[in-house]
C-alpha cells in the first residue's frame, strides 16, 4: 500500500462516518472550523492529506476513535 491508498481508505471511512451521522460536507466543514465543504470533499476523495488538528477535529464532530477512520494494522508503509 502506499500513500495515495491511505487516503483514499480514510476519505472513504469520513464519508460513510459522515452519512451515518446525517451530515452535509458544509455541515462538517462548519463543524470543524474550516471555510466551506469542499475542504471535507477533498479529504473524502483522498485528494489531500490534511493536518492532525484537522482530523482530531472531525474525530470530536463525529465523535469517533481514530480507528473507525483508519485501521493502522492494514498498511505497511513503502519508504
Amino acid at each position: 500500500m502506499d500513500k495515495r491508498d491511505i487516503l483514499r481508505e480514510f476519505g472513504h471511512n469520513l464519508r460513510a462516518e459522515r452519512n451515518r451521522v446525517g451530515l452535509s460536507q458544509e455541515q462538517l466543514a462548519e463543524k470543524i472550523g474550516v471555510s466551506y465543504g469542499q475542504v471535507v470533499g477533498t479529504i473524502e476523495r483522498g485528494e489531500t492529506n490534511t493536518s492532525l488538528s484537522v482530523i482530531v477535529a472531525i474525530m470530536n464532530a463525529l465523535d469517533l476513535d481514530f480507528e473507525k477512520l483508519f485501521d493502522r494494522k492494514r498498511y505497511k508503509l513503502k519508504g
